[in-house]
C-alpha cells in the first residue's frame, strides 16, 4: 500500500501495490482560522490617488472583534456606558453624537468630529464622524472620509484644514491614528471565538469529530462503492470535521468486511473549560476591568467583594482618563457650550 497527493485536489489517495482496486476518497474543506488582517501591524503609508494616510491597523477588523467574544465586546460598551452616564449633553454636542464618540474611541483609540461654523467662522455644534471611514490627509490639517456607497466609494470626501478634530490614544509607533489599549490582547479574543466555533461545529457534526468507514473485501463492486460515497458525502460535517472512506479489495484480513473507525473524542483533544478561564482573565486584564462589573459569575460563595467599592475605585482610576480627551475639546468651544461631566453619584450616599 503505497500514498500519493493528487495534484488536482489536493487528495491523499491510497493504492494498493497488490494489484488490488481500493477505492479511496476523502472530503471536508479546511477551514482558515482568521480572515481579517486584524492582528497585522504594517506601519503607515500613503495613498498616492487620494493622499491620505492608510491606517496601519485593519479598522474593520477591529470593529467585528467585538463580536468574537462573549467578554470583550460587552465590556467596550459598558466603558462606553460609563462615558456617557454622566456627560452633561449640551448645544454644541448632543447625547447621540457623544456616545457614537465615545464608542469609536474605545473600539479604534480615536474619535474624529467636525465643526460646524457660522458665516462669521464661529462654532455653532460638533458632529461626530465615524473612525471606521476616516483617514488622515498626508497634507497636515486635512481629512477625507470614506464613502460607504459602493457607487462613490473610489471618491472619499474630503474636509478642509480646521474642519476635522481628531482626538486619540497615543502610539509610540506612530502619530498619525490611534491605537485602542486593548490592542495587544487580540490574539486571546480570536482564540476565544475559535474555541466557541470548534465546539459548534462539533456539536452540529453529531457530537463527533469524524471517521473513517473501511470495507473490507464485503464483495462490494464500484457502483457500490459510488453510492457508498454518495451517502457519506451528504452526511458530512461542517468545516474541519473530515471523513474518509476506504473500500479494499480481497485480501487476507477479512475478519470485519464493515468496520467505522472514530478518528477522535474530542474528551481528550479539547481543554473547554481551561481555555475559557484563560481568554476570560485575558479579556478583563486587556480592559483592566474587575470581574464583578463585567458581568462574570464567581466560583465561589464568597463573590467579588462590594461591588460599589469597586465601581468608586474603578470610577477613580478609569474614568477620569477617559473623559480627558473629549475635555481638551473645549479649547475651541464657548463657555457656554464646553463639555462637562456630572460627578458619579452613588446608590449609598443617594439613600443617605
Amino acid at each position: 500500500m503505497s500514498e500519493t497527493l493528487e495534484p488536482r485536489t489536493g487528495e491523499l489517495v491510497a493504492r494498493d501495490d497488490g494489484g488490488g482496486m481500493p477505492v479511496v476518497f476523502s472530503f471536508g474543506d479546511p477551514e482558515p482560522v482568521l480572515k481579517s488582517r486584524v492582528p497585522d501591524y504594517l506601519g503607515v503609508f500613503a495613498d498616492s490617488t487620494f493622499g491620505y494616510w492608510i491606517p496601519p491597523i485593519f479598522l474593520e477588523g477591529l470593529a467585528r472583534s467585538l463580536d468574537a467574544n462573549a467578554h470583550h465586546g460587552p465590556i467596550v460598551y459598558f466603558k462606553r456606558n460609563m462615558l456617557a452616564q454622566w456627560f452633561q449633553p449640551s448645544p454644541m454636542l448632543g447625547y447621540a453624537d457623544f456616545r457614537k464618540a465615545a464608542l469609536d474611541w474605545h473600539t479604534f483609540g480615536m474619535a474624529y468630529f467636525r465643526v460646524v461654523r457660522n458665516v462669521f467662522g464661529q462654532v455653532l455644534r460638533l458632529e461626530r464622524r465615524p473612525a471606521l471611514y476616516m483617514r488622515v490627509g498626508v497634507e497636515p490639517g486635512r481629512f477625507f472620509e470614506l464613502r460607504t456607497d459602493p457607487l462613490y466609494w473610489r471618491q472619499p470626501v474630503e474636509y478642509q484644514p480646521g474642519e476635522i478634530i481628531q482626538i486619540k490614544e497615543d502610539d509610540p509607533v506612530q502619530d498619525i491614528y490611534g491605537k485602542p489599549e486593548w490592542y495587544g490582547g487580540l490574539q486571546s479574543v480570536f482564540l476565544r471565538e475559535d474555541m466557541i466555533l470548534f465546539r459548534r461545529k462539533y456539536y452540529r457534526n453529531g457530537a463527533h469529530m469524524g471517521y473513517v468507514f473501511v470495507t473490507h473485501d464485503a464483495g462490494i463492486n464500484d457502483e457500490t462503492a459510488a453510492m457508498i460515497e454518495e451517502k457519506i458525502k451528504g452526511a458530512k460535517g461542517p468545516g474541519n470535521f473530515r471523513n474518509l472512506y476506504i473500500n479494499i479489495g480481497r485480501s487476507s484480513n477479512s475478519k470485519e468486511p464493515v468496520k467505522v473507525i472514530p478518528i477522535g473524542d474530542i474528551a481528550t483533544k479539547d481543554d473547554l473549560m481551561s481555555i475559557s478561564s484563560i481568554t476570560r482573565s485575558d479579556a478583563l486584564a486587556m480592559h483592566r476591568m474587575q470581574p464583578g462589573i463585567a458581568g462574570v459569575m464567581p466560583e465561589n460563595m464568597t463573590g467579588f467583594g462590594d461591588l460599589e467599592k469597586v465601581m468608586r475605585v474603578y470610577c477613580q482610576l478609569e474614568v477620569p482618563p477617559m473623559q480627558q480627551p473629549f475635555l481638551a475639546l473645549n479649547d475651541i468651544l464657548p463657555p457656554a457650550g464646553r463639555i462637562r461631566f456630572d460627578p458619579p453619584v452613588w446608590t449609598g450616599a443617594v439613600a443617605g
